[in-house]
């Protein structure tokens, strides 16, 4: 089993009319996870305008910890409750930053997964430290990096950089990324 975190990147399209029940389902999901030990975090991301696929990112600290939830009862009984409100689920399982990038053979160079980071980190970097500057000017500088990285890191690894690969995956992989089932695919 894997020491690293792993991720459950999770896409299920929306089925017709049922828009805000698969929402309320998502939502239902992530509180679910929230009580299981292991748990990093989760988020989904919205489909563009012109799609119906919701990205679902669960996030747990090792292979374990997931395999744990995966197979919980709990977790089954909310996928049956929302099996009529997606079609075509598909799951694939990552570890560490590649999660962002796609499955092996499938990531785009590494200065493209550079600039996408970068995309990400420099706005919200910028915008934190101008709302914060204030209080932030009276520390060292060995304190605002720490209170600047302690705050961004989780926001980045968890939002931002996600959302930053989402928006940018037709540049970073010019060919159609799809998500490939895997054997325990709900």
């Amino acid at each position: 089993m894997s020491a690293l975190p792993v991720t459950l990147l999770v896409a299920r399209r929306v089925a017709k009319g049922r828009y805000q029940d698969l929402m309320s389902w998502l939502h239902e999901g992530e509180q679910l996870a929230t009580d299981f030990p292991g748990y990093l975090g989760s988020g989904v991301l919205a489909p563009p305008p012109d799609d119906d696929e919701f990205q679902i990112i669960f996030r747990f600290a090792d292979e374990q910890t997931l395999h744990a939830w995966e197979f919980s009862a709990s977790r089954s009984a909310w996928l049956d409750r929302g099996s009529e409100l997606f079609a075509n689920p598909s799951e694939q399982r990552v570890s560490g930053m590649d999660g962002w990038f796609g499955a092996a053979g499938q990531r785009p160079p590494r200065w493209k997964q550079a600039v996408a980071i970068w995309l990400a980190f420099f706005p919200v970097s910028l915008l934190f430290n101008f709302g914060l500057e204030p209080l932030l000017a009276e520390l060292g500088m060995f304190s605002r990096v720490l209170v600047s990285t302690l705050a961004l890191t989780p926001l980045m690894v968890y939002l931002f950089i996600p959302l930053s690969t989402y928006l940018l995956a037709r540049w970073l992989n010019p060919s159609p990324l799809r998500v490939k089932p895997c054997e325990t695919a709900a």
